[in-house]
């Protein structure tokens, strides 16, 4: 009898401590996942931006992002270990890898791009820029040789400007728009164009559209095109001549004025290039979060806009997101980018992909 009492009791006893054995083991794993100030813990946020300028400028510009967002995701309530920072190859490049999960937060992406990949991501944060000192629908009011200045004023969109270089084809172009003539399809089917990415709305998707509006005609049935895999390398063959069509984002020249003197060997962007196109407004460039990823959650999306907002507002944070020509940010929803998914809806129908 009592060997059999003993039995169970030993058998009591090694429940017990396997069941605390057990509860250690949890305990021990949820300690994994919360920081010792009670903040849930992120092993690695990994942030792509995409190349819309050099890829070292940005590596660069954007090296202090990693300590600036880990100290205020601390203050929302998350302790991120590391910030690992990339470039994307090309804007497709970034909108695979959150699609796949492997990047967590896409920097600068535009909204094309975003249309793309609108089922795998979610806007959280649209950019603010200041606005432009010109803003006109006609293509020959930009054409007084002077800069495009930023205004005080903050604004959420922006224009893709069809730019015509100093190779002989672009002069003509520009010397029939300035005279107030209207461009034949002719004329510009006529042109070698550089284009950036498909995705691209200010280098691609809004040129492609204004040709459909103006002629009836996209970018997809120009004759002479060549692919960009910067706005950067794009000037380089527009000063040299090898294109003598570039679409860009408005205050590209602004950002390039300085390298077309002395990278590219010209004289003067303002006045060695010329407007010939003008698009509707774009929304600014969006901050994505991949649906795929295990580190986003909707507490941690709210989290992150506060956090890259608050960042936003420091000086050091101003010299990081400057690369992109941000000065802010608001909280903005994939519902903000219903145009731009009907400007790609557009593009594919136009061009049968």
């Amino acid at each position: 009898m009592f060997k059999k009492k003993l039995g169970k009791v030993m058998v009591t006893l090694g429940v017990a401590a396997s069941a605390m054995l057990l509860l250690s083991a949890c305990s021990s794993s949820s300690k994994k996942e919360e920081s010792a100030d009670g903040n849930k813990a992120i092993k690695e946020l990994n942030v792509m931006f995409v190349p819309s300028k050099n890829p070292d400028d940005i590596v660069t510009a954007t090296k202090p992002l990693s300590n600036l967002l880990k100290e205020e995701i601390k203050k929302e309530g998350y302790d991120v270990d590391n910030v690992k920072i990339t470039v994307g190859t090309n804007y497709e490049a970034v909108g695979e890898a959150l699609a796949s999960g492997t990047a967590d937060i896409g920097f600068g992406v535009p909204g094309g791009t975003y249309a793309l990949y609108k089922d795998d991501t979610d806007v959280i944060l649209t950019a603010t820029r200041a606005g432009l000192n010109k803003d006109s629908d006609d293509p020959a009011k930009w054409n007084d040789g002077k800069p495009t200045e930023p205004t005080d004023k903050q604004a959420t969109s922006y224009r893709s400007l069809i730019i015509a270089g100093p190779s002989e084809k672009g002069k003509a172009l520009a010397e029939k728009v300035n005279k107030g003539e209207k461009l034949t399809w002719d004329d510009l089917d006529g042109a070698n164009w550089g284009l950036s990415s498909t995705t691209s709305s200010a280098g691609y998707i809004y040129p492609s559209l204004w040709l459909d509006d103006n002629y009836k005609h996209t970018i997809s049935e120009l004759k002479s095109t060549v692919q960009m895999d910067s706005y950067g390398s794009g000037f380089a063959r527009l000063a040299s001549g090898q294109i003598d069509v570039l679409p860009v984002y408005a205050d590209a020249r602004r950002d390039f004025a300085e390298a077309w003197k002395t990278e590219y060997s010209k004289s003067d962007i303002w006045t060695e290039t010329n407007v010939i196109g003008v698009t509707p407004p774009i929304y600014n460039d969006a901050i994505l979060v991949s649906k795929n990823s295990d580190n986003i959650d909707d507490k941690f999306k709210t989290a992150l806009q506060n956090a890259l907002i608050n960042m936003a507002k420091t000086d050091e944070g101003k010299k990081v997101i400057d690369i992109y020509s941000h000065e802010g940010y608001k909280k903005a929803t994939n519902a903000d980018y219903k145009s731009e998914i009907k400007a790609q809806e557009l593009i594919k129908k136009a061009t049968g992909k």
